[in-house]
This record gives structure tokens, sequence and C-alpha cells, in this order.
């Protein structure tokens, strides 16, 4: 059997950043050849997942990025168990390499399919998810994903729990507003972005049984059609969850879809980020 000196257990922990024991049972298993210690080293990254696999990931951070011309952004939300490894160096190498990745490359819908692809810093991000599994020894999952293109909010909560991608439409006069609109979303958690993402189906019902309460009061059909649109406003705002019907939470007077008319925008769609297992 190879000696396995001092120098050589040092060099393998220099080169996997893994803790000295590791490395040292690593080298006595390949008999002293640092290549294959490696391998083995690396082989333990499924052990930690099988043994951590019904572990909860409640714990996690939202990472976000938008390219320099402002055109597209890219959210990724990372999962893990515990805040120690959420707020550490590990989770967020991984974590920004995986949005930068998702920003410049060809996109993805979902974080598996992510990790396929290639880590823009060298490698792929298959390799540094594992190395940093193997460094941390906890479970650690890539949540949500999503890539969006055109006028964009971007808002993540100091936390980083919660994060918001607000899409619009047009030329914004002030882009500042795409970021409160963003923040309005994280706070007042619509359900839908327009009026037309509401299920038509529903839309009916709630407008056939508001006409048939109007009806029963004997009022008039032209009066009835008034009474019925006043009551759908509020049906779209507090029940459908529809976001542009909602009061603006900085400037509750006018309503969003007012807001962003002022701002020569019109609401797209969002996507809320939500760090949960």
């Amino acid at each position: 059997m190879a000696e396995i000196t001092a120098a050589a257990v040092k060099a393998l922990r220099e080169k996997t950043d893994l803790p000295m024991m590791d490395c040292k049972k690593a080298l006595v298993a390949a008999d002293g050849d640092e290549s294959k210690a490696i391998e083995i080293l690396r082989e333990q990254f499924e052990k930690v997942m099988v043994k951590r696999a019904d572990n909860a990931t409640a714990e996690g951070r939202i990472f976000t990025k938008t390219s320099e011309d402002g055109a597209t952004s890219a959210a990724v939300v990372m999962l893990c168990e515990s805040a120690p490894v959420a707020g550490s160096e590990g989770l967020a190498a991984i974590g920004n390499a995986a949005v930068s990745q998702l920003l410049t490359g060809p996109g993805a819908d979902s974080g598996e399919a992510l990790l396929e692809q290639e880590n823009p810093a060298g490698g792929t991000l298959k390799d540094l998810y594992e190395e940093t599994i193997n460094k941390i020894r906890e479970k650690i999952v890539i949540g949500q994903v999503a890539k969006v293109t055109g006028p964009t909010g971007i808002y993540v909560h100091h936390d980083g729990k919660t994060g918001v991608l607000f899409e619009a439409e047009g030329e914004p006069k002030n882009a500042d507003i795409l970021r409160d609109i963003a923040m309005h979303i994280a706070a007042m958690r619509p359900k839908v972005a327009t009026v037309d993402n509401v299920d038509p189906a529903l839309v009916q019902a709630e407008r056939d049984r508001l006409t048939e309460e109007a009806k029963a009061s004997g009022k008039p059909d032209n009066i009835i059609e008034k009474i019925v649109d006043g009551r759908m406003s509020v049906f779209y705002r507090e029940e459908a969850g529809v976001l542009t019907e909602q009061p603006f939470a900085k400037e509750d007077s006018k309503t969003v879809s007012q807001i962003l008319a002022e701002n020569g925008l019109k609401a797209k769609r969002f996507t809320l980020l939500t760090v949960s297992d």
C-alpha cells in the first residue's frame, strides 16, 4: 500500500476544498492515486443525496440577474435545509452560476434541465452542484427558474425568500415603476396579471349571479347592466385577485392599471418566486 503523506492530503484538500479526514480516507481507498481519490470523493455526492433525500428544504435564497441592456432577466430559487447554508458562500456560488447560465444560455424549464448546462465560469453546473453538496453535506435543490424578456421589474425581499419578476408591455417613462409594481405583487399576492387571465367560466358565472340579484330588485335593464359592471370590478379585484384591478400599494387612490398607463405601460404577466419546500 502506498504511503499517504501529509503533503498529498493537503494537496487533495486544496483541489477539492473538502475536509482533511475525507481527503485522507479517499487517498487510502485509492492507494495514493490522486485522480482516483477525486473520483471517490465525487461519488460521495450520491451518498449524501440518498441519505438526505427525505429531508425538507424549507430554507434557501433567490438569485436574479439582468442583462446589461436590460432586455432580459432571469431568476433561480435555490433550496436547502438550513438557514446557515442559505446564507453561505457555497450556495451563492451555485446560485449565481445557475442564474448567469439561465440568463445567457438557451433557457430551461426546470432546475434539473438547468444543471445539465454549462457553468459560465467553466465546466458544468452539475459539476459545481455536486462539489458544493460534497462540501456542505446538505441537501440542495434548484426550485423555480424563470427567464423573461422586455420591460421587467425585479424585486427580492430583504430575506431573500420572496421575489417577483414582473413583465410589462410598452416603453416605460419611469423604469422605477416596474420595480414598484413587482414590490406590490410581493406584498399583495395577486393571482393573475389581467382580467383576460381569469377563467371565462368563472367570470360568466359571477356575471350571471349578479344579474339575477339585480333583476330581483326590479330595476330597468339599462341600470342592471351598470350595476353588474360595477360589482364585477369588485369581483376582479377581491375574489379573482387581478393585479391590474388592485389599488396600487404606494398610491391606493389609483389602480395598478392606471399607474402603468400613466407610465406608458400595460401589464403582461408576473412570476412570484418563493422559498418553500
